[in-house]
């Protein structure tokens, strides 16, 4: 690992997410860019489609901590952020972290959780530290949520507010997977067997470099303005209630450099955007009445895609 370029290493971590999560390709490259983009990552899905699989191989592949937080409706803010307890021998209080505190956060069925601690989790995905009495903690850089809930279950579940969706990167949906690769899990498989991390393929400072190298990716004039054009596109929709925010389009931005960087070339281009468009706009569209839902938003969505020129 030492001394390895950085392409080489994204490479590498990819690949080896790949032997994990078979037949994912897209899904795959959208949560690294993302990842490398630092952004928060919303999956939404049927159970046993390879959600925690995916979350435990991000931080096994960057030899980082992984915790995992399962978010029911008597979860407290402090069983996620940590408290003070009194330490007998000094007299006095001492943070003990929560699982918080750890380089990829799975938080599975957030939408479970109640809105106390959803927004416990707000400020952490928000300002990448939490606050216990008043005393700030930052919390371990690199810092990625992935959070998971399930479409088609909603009875005993708080839908997360316009204001926290927005801060997720992006909305994935893993889907079941391909005959294909389907049948070579079966076979390759069973419940005590299944393995979901990975080599680790850098270390967290190399992650921090990758970081720094999407900023360097080059993003022409006419492709910020087709971003910008695509989000004033979902507020002017006639069909839709709220349309994508300007943290959408920066979003957008930085997860074409990321796919940019992804594909080997230091330039985004509007194929990069187009790319990235729908996973990371989805969530931020809401439509009007009863067309509401995210198949609705992915509908609208390409709609826009379709209708807004790209620059050549």
């Amino acid at each position: 690992m030492e001394g390895k370029p950085l392409a080489e290493l994204l490479s590498s971590f990819r690949a080896n997410v790949e032997t994990v999560l078979l037949g994912k390709r897209e899904s795959i490259d959208l949560a690294i860019a993302s990842f490398i983009a630092g952004g928060h990552v919303l999956l939404e899905d049927v159970p046993g489609t390879g959600k925690t699989t995916l979350a435990r191989a991000l931080s096994s592949g960057i030899s980082g901590t992984f915790r995992r937080i399962q978010f029911t409706s008597d979860l407290l803010p402090q069983d996620i952020t940590g408290m003070h307890i009194l330490d007998a021998d000094r007299k006095s209080f001492v943070f003990s972290p929560g699982p918080l505190f750890a380089n990829v956060v799975l938080a599975d069925e957030i939408n479970r959780g109640n809105p106390r601690a959803q927004s416990a989790l707000l400020e952490a995905m928000s300002e990448r530290q939490v606050t216990v009495d008043n005393r700030t903690y930052p919390l371990p850089e690199p810092f990625l949520v992935i959070a998971t809930q399930n479409p088609y279950e909603q009875h005993g579940t708080f839908p997360l507010p316009e204001s926290q969706l927005d801060r997720f990167n992006l909305r994935l949906r893993l889907s079941y997977p391909d005959r294909g690769s389907e049948r070579q899990l079966i076979r390759e498989n069973n419940l005590l067997t299944m393995r979901d991390g990975i080599p680790a393929s850098m270390r967290p400072e190399q992650v921090r470099a990758l970081r720094a190298e999407v900023d360097r990716v080059t993003v022409h004039d006419a492709v910020v303005d087709y971003i910008q054009r695509l989000a004033a596109a979902t507020r002017a929709h006639p069909a839709v209630r709220l349309g994508a925010s300007p943290r959408g389009a920066i979003g957008l931005k930085s997860t074409s450099q990321a796919l940019a960087l992804l594909s080997g070339r230091d330039h985004a281009t509007p194929g990069d955007v187009r790319r990235a468009a729908v996973p990371v706009l989805c969530h931020r569209v809401f439509p009007k009445g009863d067309a509401a839902g995210s198949e609705a938003a992915q509908a609208i969505l390409e709609e826009v895609l379709s209708v807004v020129p790209s620059p050549l």
